[in-house]
């Protein structure tokens, strides 16, 4: 069987571990390779290879920066379709979508060819007399990204490009899920020119995390999961010293005014949904009907529900693959059934739902529950499956109240021909990105991305121009050059100030 290995200092090693876990076929449910489990030792390792290449990465001109940044970019485009494969055949993802993926990760690398612009600092001259102060920002030193399993491409790549560009060092640790898109990345980096050991991939599990976590060495920790390991992550690398942006989790609402296009609003909730089995951190798993048209709206979501082709992401008819795990199966059926005891109505059910040829894939067809109220399961938990729920409210400003109350502030949408509704809306929802029309409304590469509430721990969003703060500290120089053959000033003792000098 196939084993994956980690990536440090310029080469894949199989450290020194001999712990090793499955990666599935999700499709078919089969074994297709292993995956080293890094120990302690092997993070020491990767740590050491970025800590040793940071002193001259890090004093690498900009152009010498960007220059590997535009290769790199060009390679990642040249195997595009090769890093969709990998997703679909370990995420389980279709390959169209996971193309969409690499997509959005190479925009973030885009971004960072700019890093020269990105990175001017300020200048303010004769403060006082003589005296000049500039700002200017520079890399932390070694940075670390801990990424989940759903985008394998495209969250560490709102990481990594950003803080090399930046002069840092980087070691990811992918999910042991989908661990071979990550060597495949290396390997692009490396063709491109970057230095060995600026990124190192280590694979593994909790042992690794904390050993990650524990490093004196690590400067930063980028982290997008779960809100209880979010939670974690950020206490425990907060209290070792480090810089910590932690992305949780969500549970995205789309409201749906009685103005709507109803068409247009169920086509792309339905995509929100139910693309990429539902597992997104921006995915739509609450639609919030408004008013009196919430018995239209419904009708539409089964209907198009009942009409998503489901099948191996690596046929090209299907528009839904299977999800990462039978545990992940085993989860979302369960959560489903809680609704339907705890009364939601069953509007279309995804629980038994078999693919001919791929019986043991781990496969839930999009379900739709009706009459959803926020004290059941099926709303309050991250489902992370195919599964969208519909809670009634009457007007917009329940709407409001309703994701207010909620814990998660990751992403939200508001469907309306209405101006003054969608404004009323933006303005007064605690999310911290916000759709008008458009379901999914993950940022583009250069605004920043990141949610509110138990959604983000940490004062920074990633990529964009937060992400760029991120993966960098200020240092303001002042300074002032006497000229000797003047007299000399008198020295004071008093605290210095501009004054009129």
């Amino acid at each position: 069987m196939r084993t994956i290995t980690h990536w440090i200092g310029g080469r894949e090693t199989a450290g020194d571990s001999d712990r090793r876990a499955t990666v599935w076929n999700p499709a078919t449910g089969q074994r297709q390779a292993q995956v080293v489990l890094g120990s302690k030792a092997d993070v020491a390792a990767a740590v050491a290879a970025a800590t040793s290449a940071f002193e001259s990465w890090s004093q690498a001109s900009l152009s010498a920066r960007t220059r590997v940044l535009f290769r790199f970019r060009e390679l990642v485009a040249a195997h595009l379709d090769d890093l969709a494969e990998l997703i679909t055949a370990e995420h389980g993802k279709v390959v169209s979508d996971a193309a969409g993926e690499v997509q959005r990760g190479l925009e973030v690398v885009e971004y960072a060819c700019g890093i020269a612009e990105l990175l001017k600092g300020e200048y303010s001259s004769e403060v006082s007399t003589g005296i000049d102060v500039v700002s200017v920002r520079e890399p932390l030193g070694v940075t670390v990204g801990i990424t989940p399993f759903n985008f394998p491409v495209m969250v560490p790549m709102w990481m990594h490009p950003v803080a090399i560009a930046c002069g840092n060092t980087f070691v990811l640790k992918p999910s042991e899920r989908d661990p071979s898109p990550s060597m495949l990345i290396a390997e692009l980096y490396r063709r491109a020119g970057l230095p060995d050991g600026v990124f190192n991939v280590v694979q593994g599990d909790r042992e690794c995390v904390d050993a990650l976590l524990e490093h004196p060495d690590v400067a930063a920790v980028s982290f997008v999961g779960s809100t209880a390991i979010a939670r974690q992550i950020h206490l425990k690398a907060s209290a070792n010293g480090k810089r910590v942006q932690a992305l949780g989790g969500a549970k995205n609402h789309a409201v749906v005014l009685p103005d709507a296009d109803l068409d247009f609003a169920s086509g792309h909730i339905s995509s929100a949904a139910f693309g990429s089995a539902g597992e997104r951190c921006m995915a739509i798993s609450a639609a919030v009907a408004v008013g009196d048209r919430a018995d239209g709206l419904v009708e539409a979501l089964a209907d198009r529900a009942t009409r998503v082709r489901v099948g191996p992401g690596t046929d090209p008819t299907s528009e839904m693959g299977p999800v990462v795990t039978r545990q992940a199966k085993e989860r979302i059926v369960d959560l489903i059934g809680s609704g339907e005891s705890a009364g939601a109505r069953l509007r279309v059910d995804g629980r038994n739902h078999l693919v001919p040829g791929h019986e043991e894939g781990f496969f839930v067809g999009p379900t739709l529950i009706d009459h959803v109220d926020t004290g059941m399961a099926v709303y309050r938990e991250e489902i992370f499956g195919p599964v969208l729920s519909v809670v009634r409210v009457d007007d917009i400003e329940a709407a409001i109240a309703l994701i207010n109350a909620n814990p998660y502030g990751n992403g939200t949408a508001i469907f309306t021909s209405s101006g003054a509704a969608a404004r009323r809306f933006r303005r007064g929802v605690q999310v911290g990105m916000v759709g008008v029309n458009v379901p999914v409304p993950v940022p583009v590469a250069y605004h920043s991305f990141g949610g509110w509430k138990d959604s983000l721990f940490g004062d920074r969003h990633v990529h964009g121009p937060e992400g760029v703060a991120f993966y960098t500290r200020a240092k303001v120089v002042t300074s002032r050059w006497p000229d000797r053959a003047a007299p000399r000033e008198s020295v004071s003792y008093d605290f210095p100030t501009g004054g009129t000098a």
